[in-house]
């Protein structure tokens, strides 16, 4: 039989879910969508990951073993108790997602980890990230979040928060966040504050995709929204370079396609570190995996356990 993970991915806009093989490839016909978002309430969330899950072990196809379920979700997050309080869903402060997706999959071992650490461990596994002892992975998207990778395993996190890159301030910006923090890299540099920035100087748009379409023609108020979000988050990076000694980040995410420029900006501002050699010598590359990673991660956690700390 084959052994198969159930992984599941949840965020700001929707909840997928997916089979994925010992190899990292998704079984065909087997991904499901849900939408989530911060107007739904907290039993549509339930509900929407519950039929996400059952829809995905449905398809469970007759050579594969269903050997575990694989959770990546936007934090916090209390690993000790299996709940979850995603800033961008309000009305979820200590959900118990773990007992959730456990009654949904009955007899199937669920692990559960903050999304930017299961998107470090898909770069690090089949991605831009493999053989790379120390890197750091990145969502830019409807939020922003990371995970570090040390010595080729996660780094060692007490409540599973650990890497929550999103929430570093940068220097030059005093955005508000919701965290309570001033000028963190998620409130300057994710997709929907920066939309929200560029409406403020005069941008007609509602969205990235608009935002995107904008730029690519030579729109001044989007060229400049989004050297401001890659500054930002190449500062961010820069930050996380120095205090870890990185050698690679891999950027995934929605947002992180807004433009090429994106990276250029990003790189700009990690080259600002000229005294520190060990800084600059970082690469910063888009993700390999596009947007199944992820799922790729989230079923990481299910077959290779030994790269968690």
């Amino acid at each position: 039989m084959r052994p198969l993970a159930l992984a599941v991915d949840i965020g700001g806009t929707k909840v997928e879910s997916a089979l994925v093989d010992d190899t990292g490839a998704l079984v065909p016909g087997s991904r499901h969508r849900r939408p989530t978002g911060p107007t739904a309430t907290s039993d549509e969330l339930a509900a929407h990951v519950a039929q996400a899950v059952t829809a995905t072990a449905a398809g469970l196809p007759d050579d594969g073993a269903l050997v575990g379920c694989g959770i990546g979700a936007a934090g916090p997050v209390d690993l000790v108790d299996g709940l979850v309080s995603p800033l961008n869903l309000p009305v979820w402060r200590g959900f118990p997602l773990v007992d959730l997706v456990e009654r949904a999959l009955p007899g199937v071992p669920v692990t559960l980890r903050i999304d930017g650490l299961c998107i470090t461990l898909a770069e690090h596994w089949v991605g831009a990230g493999r053989g790379v002892g120390a890197m750091m992975g990145m969502v830019v998207s409807t939020g922003i979040g990371g995970g570090f990778i040390l010595d080729g395993r996660a780094v060692a996190s007490p409540t599973g928060n650990g890497g929550h890159v999103g929430h570093i301030e940068v220097g030059g910006f005093d955005d508000a966040c919701p965290c309570g923090g001033t000028g963190c890299v998620e409130a300057v540099a994710s997709g929907p504050r920066t939309v929200a920035w560029a409406r403020a100087q005069g941008f007609a748009g509602a969205t990235g995709e608009e935002l995107a379409a904008a730029h690519a023609v030579g729109d001044a108020v989007a060229i400049a929204a989004v050297r401001r979000a890659g500054t930002a988050v190449g500062r961010a990076i820069a930050s996380a370079t120095s205090l870890l000694d990185l050698d690679l980040v891999a950027i995934g995410g929605g947002f992180s396609h807004v433009a090429p420029e994106f990276f250029d900006h990003a790189r700009a501002a990690l080259a600002e570190r000229t005294g520190f050699g060990f800084v600059t010598r970082l690469e910063i590359v888009p993700s390999a995996l596009s947007g199944d990673g992820p799922l790729i991660g989230a079923a990481a956690l299910v077959h290779r356990p030994h790269d968690l700390a």
